[in-house]
């Protein structure tokens, strides 16, 4: 074996193939798009591109992957291949906190990272990409929409002084407007695809088997299935009636499109009749997915999902769509039936035999399999741990009742089914990307799905190394069917259409625009740490302001001493009206001299009654003097915070001074929040009447011209200072003190 000799790649660990170098050639001369099926070295391609980057331009490298086990996995192989010190590279993700990413951002020369917390760190202004002369986009068929490659995409353009981008995936999708639309967001000037036909490629492709195992559903299934049609057929029949058609057989993707059209017709209008037909679609899309459990996943699967509508329906201020499920007499005869049936799922018992003969026959096996759902996922390992040591393998984010994975659990579940401690992993959709797992033989589908990108990135967990086998079991006569075809077609339209849009892109000479740098315009606003999800901080930083990001005790954006911003979504605000936590951050933001309550979106009774939100917002602005502002999505939001953090920091010259709804300060906290709160004295000129005088009493008696000899204290705050200590209560009414 061949290996590539480098001065920056340590020797013998990078294989020698041909395809890879002459990707890697082309992707130093222009930003790259590196379409390559798992397992063909990606990430080699990413360090033969990264090496040749650092040997020859004097500046750092970022590679960004979407999880923390990835991160780490890319850390750990940069370290083992490129000849730099090992403390020159290192891994962040947000289980670091700020003041070590701080430290880390400075010092290291090659930082592997998740993309969420660079992009908090950049708005946070803790790193710069200045001088960053590369940066590598792992599974890059992300970057679309919000997600948080974008935004740090176009950061990187317009702000590196040698900027080179590297984006890297196994399938971008063969929907052409999807794929131009990474190129576009990732400022693509070129694409190098390969296949497993290709002949520079063909020599270091393992052969894989695959197989689809079609099952017969139970009559009793049939039977349970057909309760929860007719349920369905009943709720398509009225929406007929009310002059919206719909298919039968629609599919989930068509269903949400409508409801998102449903959704911005309510919003537009606010028209009686849409909200009963907005409810009949949400009803639909619920009993649809209660089917597709039950045809796909397990009984006890569909028996979880039942229950747990019923709880929904019963709770106080739930949706009217999970009450009329859970008093629809279909609905609860299905589940009545499904709760006497004692015979499991085909796939269940099939998969259970699958597993036992490749570990009678290779016990050292590693086996993969992938469900949709975490419910599936917890029945499975219960069920296939009778048989191996199994795991689950799931995302992070928590659901109701069950928590996700942290990100340490997760590095630890993959390093015991490397070294064979657990011999069979059931993963959700975080398996599917990027996982070097080269002993994995067998990878099963437990059911069929429709997106071609998470076909190939699960067909693409084996056959690394040597030979894989892939399973797929659908049930037969189900949408289980219907989605295997869907992603058959599309997996082989997209490398069609890929070709298309590569010479499209190669043709354009149109070399990539250097973006116009934002200038910095002066003003600061000061903003809670959740709100770094939101889309109304990146608005604001393309405004030109300085955030300051905290995690506020009161508010969720603070524009000066006196006026903070408690924003809710119109899903918040319902949120918060059925939890009763309204009132209580109301009191909170009360600790401001002018609270507002910005609450953001259209329809703001989508989910409770109208009367249950009017009363409560009456009570905001009447009881409370609260006022409240109404903005139409996050860039409108945006924009008025910004639009009120000039008035209150140009115009009144405010300094932000962070309040607090209990005494959580120092004495010297204390002392500096208490001269601040008066009118004209921000946080600047409290300290320095602190300083001065030393204690409150003093200033208190002090006269306007020893007021004066305090530094950025003027005639006009002295005098305020003065009427305020001295003025007797009875008397304060004869005063304006905002016009003094």
């Amino acid at each position: 074996m061949e290996y590539v000799t480098h001065p920056l790649i340590r020797e013998e660990t990078i294989e020698r193939r041909i395809y890879q170098l002459a990707i890697a050639t082309n992707a130093l001369l222009k930003n790259t798009l590196v379409i390559i099926p798992t397992g063909l070295g990606k990430t080699a391609i990413a360090v033969l591109v990264l090496a040749s980057r650092l040997l020859n331009e004097n500046g750092r490298a970022l590679f960004l992957a979407p999880t923390r086990p990835l991160v780490d996995q890319h850390a750990n192989f940069l370290k083992k291949t490129l000849k730099i010190g090992e403390d020159e590279i290192v891994a962040i993700s947000g289980e670091d906190v700020p003041e070590k990413r701080v430290k880390l951002w400075e010092t290291a020369r090659v930082i592997v990272a998740t993309p969420q917390v660079v992009e908090n760190d950049i708005i946070a202004s803790r790193i710069n990409l200045e001088d960053f002369v590369l940066l590598i986009f792992d599974e890059a068929h992300r970057a679309v929409g919000n997600y948080s490659y974008v935004f740090i995409a176009r950061e990187y353009i317009q702000r590196s002084k040698k900027p080179l981008i590297l984006a890297l995936t196994a399938s971008p999708g063969s929907d052409q407007e999807r794929v131009l639309e990474i190129i576009k967001n990732l400022f693509i000037e070129g694409i190098e695809i390969r296949t497993e036909f290709d002949d520079d490629v063909k020599p270091y492709v393992s052969e894989k088997e695959i197989e689809w195992i079609s099952l017969d559903v139970p009559k009793e299934i049939i039977i349970v299935r057909e309760k929860l049609e007719q349920s369905i057929k009943i709720r398509i029949k009225k929406l007929k009636d009310l002059g919206i058609e719909i298919p039968e057989k629609a599919t989930k993707r068509e269903l949400l499109e409508f409801q998102q059209i449903l959704q911005n017709e309510i919003a537009s209008s606010q028209r009686t009749e849409l909200f009963e037909t907005s409810s009949l679609l949400a009803e639909i899309l619920k009993l649809s997915h209660a089917v597709e459990l039950l045809e796909t996943q397990s009984i006890e699967s569909f028996r979880n999902y039942a229950r747990k509508l019923l709880k929904e329906g019963a709770m106080k201020g739930s949706s009217k769509a999970s009450k009329n499920i859970a008093s629809d007499p279909n609905f609860r005869n299905a589940l009545t039936l499904a709760l006497r049936i004692t015979k499991e799922h085909p796939k269940i018992l099939k998969l259970k035999e699958i597993v036992s003969d490749q570990l009678k026959n290779k016990p050292d096996s590693r086996i993969i399999v992938f469900t949709n759902y975490r419910d599936s996922a917890d029945f499975l390992v219960s069920e296939l741990s009778k048989i191996t040591p199994s795991a689950k393998f799931v995302g992070q984010a928590d659901r109701e009742n069950e928590k996700g994975m942290k990100q340490r659990e997760q590095i630890e579940v993959l390093e015991k089914f490397r070294e064979g401690i657990y011999k069979l992993i059931v993963a959700t959709s975080i398996g599917e990307e990027g996982l070097d797992i080269p002993s994995t033989d067998l990878v099963i589908f437990y059911e069929a799905i429709p997106s071609e990108i998470r076909a190939i990135q699960r067909k693409g967990r084996t056959g690394r190394g040597r030979k894989g086998r892939i399973i797929v079991l659908m049930a037969r006569g189900t949408r289980d069917e219907a989605y295997y075809f869907i992603s058959l077609k599309k997996e082989r339209n997209m490398y069609e259409r890929i070709r298309e849009i590569k010479a499209i892109v190669e043709n354009q000479k149109k070399p990539v625009e250097q973006l116009k740098l934002i200038s910095p315009i002066g003003i600061k606003i000061l903003v809670d740490s959740r709100e770094m999800r939101s889309e109304v901080v990146k608005y604001l930083r393309d405004s030109g302001v300085a955030l300051e990001v905290k995690n506020l005790e009161v508010a969720d954006y603070i524009l000066s001493d006196r006026v903070a911003i408690e924003r809710k979504t119109v899903e918040d605000l319902s949120e918060s009206v059925i939890e009763d936590r309204i009132f209580q951050q109301m009191i909170k933001l009360k600790s401001y001299q002018r609270p507002i309550l910005l609450i953001e979106g259209d329809n703001i009774y989508q989910r409770l009654h109208p009367n249950a939100i009017r009363g409560a917002m009456a009570t905001i602005a009447v009881d409370f003097g609260i006022p409240i502002i109404r903005t139409k999505d996050e860039k409108d939001t945006a924009e008025f915070l910004l639009a009120i953090a000039k008035r209150e920091q140009e115009e009144r010259r405010r300094e932000i001074v962070e309040h607090f709804a209990k005494t959580k300060r120092t004495l010297r906290e204390e002392q500096e929040y208490v001269v601040s709160a008066v009118s004209s004295v921000g946080g600047v000129i409290a300290k320095n009447l602190l300083e001065h005088f030393q204690t409150i009493e003093r200033i208190a008696t002090a006269d306007e011209k020893e007021l004066m000899k305090v530094p950025k204290v003027g005639e006009k705050t002295a005098k305020r200072i003065r009427i305020l200590m001295t003025t007797p209560y009875s008397e304060a009414d004869k005063y304006d003190i905002e016009n003094l």
